[in-house]
């Protein structure tokens, strides 16, 4: 036993020079070195070496997809779903200068109910305030569940969501790496593509703009038939970036469909959308709050101070609904989004989605029902002018 651990401490040494010497490894090479990683073999500090070398190299698309075969084959319990490649999934890999509250998950409830079937894979907060499965859990949903009630999710509220760090989803070690590794680095990138459905179509924020066009070459090596890749910048600081379509400044992004990458950028104001400061796209201060603000939004009664935040939700609902071809065009697609945000339509998707993923429906209806039941107190309370 000591000797296989040596034997993994050394090739674990021997790539961390290769890296520091900016080589770049193989797709098998960098497989084999997950598959120790998640196996738990290096020594902790070898682990973290590594992973800090790989980032400072900068990822390649062979790189990220030997990582992701090696928790997909090791750690990953994959459910049946019926037509998986017409599946999406949408994320932001987190690790982003420019913290927001969770506009992906918003966004996704929009695709939702304008008829995507979104099939989301998201963690706890690790570098941010608020994650998907944190606010999820305050809005209702069972994050906890088996793979297979997520899939019966899907099937029949039109999204579910995989929880990244839970047993019942990866079982062995993913989950312990994300909640020790306190930087940004490709195990993020890796865990948020270890989606369990194996969807054809996704959108995938970065957190920076060097990693658009590796992530998408890797997208289409794992499976993906149709996947775009973002990065939204603050116009007042070239530093500060989001894992998100932006409406504080010009989105860089790259468009991958069945193996041709396009790489293009934009600006809110193409749209006919003002800039906002990033400042208003904040998280809330405690998980209550962003679970109250997120029912507000959903439910069409975002008022002025939430202007910025409606509209990056629509926004990057376009994008989606654009992505999975139920419009011709953005533009299209963002006033799709925007007729769904006004009628509360992800609203109505989120209480479908809380009813059927869920072990325990009453209790989640009963989260569900007591939020939505405050939002209207304070709707009338504020004279019917909404929050």
């Amino acid at each position: 036993m000591t000797a296989k651990l040596e034997d993994a401490d050394a090739l674990c040494g021997g790539m961390i020079a290769r890296l520091l010497r900016r080589e770049d490894l193989s797709e098998e090479e960098s497989w084999r070195m997950f598959r120790l990683i998640l196996d738990d073999k290096p020594a902790e500090l070898q682990q973290g070496a590594f992973l800090a070398a790989l980032t400072a190299k900068g990822e390649t698309a062979a790189e990220i997809a030997g990582g992701w075969r090696a928790v997909d084959e090791l750690d990953t319990i994959h459910p049946p779903i019926a037509c998986h490649e017409s599946l999406l999934d949408t994320c932001g890999t987190g690790m982003d200068s420019c913290k927001t509250f969770n506009i992906s998950t918003l966004a996704s409830l929009l695709a939702a109910a304008a008829g995507a079937r979104i099939a989301r894979h998201g963690a706890r907060a690790i570098t941010s305030r608020c994650g998907t499965v944190d606010l999820l859990e305050r809005l209702g949903v069972d994050c906890q569940c088996p793979a297979a009630l997520v899939a019966a999710s899907i099937e029949r509220a039109g999204i579910g969501l995989f929880n990244g760090m839970s047993q019942e989803v990866h079982p062995r070690h993913i989950g312990r790496l994300l909640q020790k590794i306190r930087f940004g680095s490709p195990l993020n990138l890796v865990a948020s593509l270890a989606n369990p459905a194996r969807p054809g179509r996704g959108l995938r924020g970065v957190h920076s703009p060097h990693l658009l066009r590796p992530v998408a070459e890797a997208m289409m090596k794992i499976g993906y038939r149709r996947a775009l890749v973002v990065c939204g910048g603050v116009a007042a600081d070239n530093n500060l970036h989001m894992d998100e379509v932006s409406v504080c400044g010009l989105t860089r992004a790259v468009l991958a469909i069945d193996g041709v990458l396009e790489e293009f950028s934009f600006t809110p104001e193409e749209f006919g959308i003002s800039r906002f400061p990033h400042t208003a796209l904040a998280p809330a201060p405690t998980l209550d709050a962003a679970a109250r603000s997120a029912m507000a939004i959903l439910a069409g009664r975002g008022a002025a101070a939430r202007e910025a935040m409606s509209e990056a939700v629509a926004l990057n609902a376009a994008f989606i609904i654009w992505l999975d071809q139920r419009a011709a065009s953005i533009a299209e697609a963002l006033a799709i989004s925007r007729e769904l945000l006004a009628a509360g339509a992800g609203l109505k998707v989120l209480r479908a989605w809380v009813a059927v993923q869920q072990r325990r429906p009453p209790e989640g209806l009963a989260i569900f029902d007591r939020l939505r039941a405050e939002l209207g107190d304070l709707s009338a309370q504020a004279g019917g002018g909404g929050l």
